[in-house]
């Protein structure tokens, strides 16, 4: 067996206390490919933290036959901060409420600098110029010290999965059908992983503007790609997603150990399990420009009456929900009409029907991308 367990403390925020991250190690380390899987960025994203269990349930049984063939490490909770974190019995896991912000957004931008830092080092061989830019941006991170909890926690994340191969971010929305995040240079590769998950839609975007712990490790390749130009080949190295498992409230065995197989199977498919993996599901859902999805968002505070179902075809202008005003004087008067902005599928909606204005109704996947997604494209 290659298995081995490793506990990794984080900077204590207060005397007599320590978290720590939990890393489920497969493989010889340094073996090819190699790939990268947490849990539950967003702590109150449970979903993803029971695949998790399944997949290393999974895992373990392919390793005591001698069946792992790449190093695959795997987080079970990705993140300790935010699971502890709990305000009048609510678990409020999406922002670190020291002050740091959403968890997911605002990760290093781990190409600054690297260009200058490999030049002269780069020649005609691909693969050795992936092998030059791993390493430094392995050196840019040695090179750095936390100060604090959270930037130790991003700071051992980022340095277990810069090098990786494959690096997949678990994560749910609010309530919603599957689907997957990817930057354009993994489309059409990722259809294995799409197809295996039976996701419901594939968005792409070379930069969703948020700064999110995917694109950390996908971008890089892209940039330096256009900053050093074709005479100096570079590949797009690390196979970067996010994976949305539905919505906060699917969470049991009857959805996660599917999910986890499908993982599983996606791994062999990837050369790093051995055996059959069996034929490829059929893909559900051809991959579209995230601009092209419209995020419905609330003109006004009150309660949410949607109308309309997930997986619903709405067109443009259809009526998506109503936002009723509770305190309104005159009932009839009292109902505000949202509508599609787009014409496609019902991805998301909100699972918390009192809503405020300018929050999130829901998403509809287009295939025209929309003069009003520009720049940021995330819903928070």
């Amino acid at each position: 067996m290659s298995k081995t367990v490793e506990r990794i403390a984080l900077v204590s925020n207060s005397p007599g206390s320590e978290r720590h991250l939990l890393v489920h190690r497969y493989g010889r380390p340094g073996a090819r490919p190699k790939a990268y899987l947490h849990a539950s960025l967003h702590a109150d994203e449970t979903p993803a933290m029971l695949v998790q269990h399944h997949l290393i349930r999974l895992l373990d049984a392919a390793d005591a036959k001698g069946e792992i063939r790449g190093e695959i490490l795997v987080l079970p909770a990705a993140n300790p901060i935010g699971l502890g974190q709990y305000l009048n019995f609510h678990h409020v896991g999406r922002y670190e409420i020291g002050g740091g912000g959403n968890f997911n957004r605002n990760w290093l931008d781990l190409s600054e600098g690297i260009a200058e830092q490999v030049k002269g080092k780069l020649g005609s061989d691909p693969a050795a110029n992936v092998a030059t830019i791993r390493r430094a941006i392995g050196e840019k991170l040695a090179a750095m010290t936390p100060g604090t909890e959270f930037s130790s926690l991003r700071l051992t994340l980022a340095r277990l999965a810069h090098d990786a191969d494959i690096v997949l971010d678990l994560h749910c929305d609010s309530e919603a059908l599957l689907h997957l995040f990817l930057i354009p240079a993994h489309w059409p590769a990722a259809r294995d992983l799409a197809a295996e998950l039976g996701s419901a839609a594939q968005l792409l975007a070379d930069d969703s503007g948020g700064g999110s712990f995917d694109e950390t490790f996908s971008t890089p390749w892209t940039k330096l790609a256009s900053a050093l130009g074709p005479k100096t080949p570079i590949p797009p190295a690390c196979f970067a997603a996010t994976v949305e498992f539905r919505g906060q409230a699917d969470v049991s065995d009857e959805l996660a150990e599917p999910d986890a197989r499908a993982l599983f199977r996606f791994l062999q498919r990837r050369g790093l399990v051995a055996g059959d993996p069996g034929p490829l599901p059929p893909l559900e859902a051809e991959a579209t420009s995230f601009d092209a999805t419209d995020v419905a968002r609330s003109p006004i505070a009150g309660i949410v009456a949607y109308r309309r179902a997930l997986g619903a075809r709405l067109k443009k202008g259809d009526l998506l929900c109503e936002i009723v005003d509770p305190m309104a004087t005159d009932a009839v008067k009292s109902r505000v009409p949202v509508h599609a902005g787009t014409d496609g599928l019902l991805l998301s909606r909100a699972l918390h029907k009192s809503v405020r204005p300018g929050d999130s109704l829901g998403k509809i996947v287009g295939t025209v991308p929309l003069a009003t997604r520009q720049g940021y494209l995330l819903e928070d």
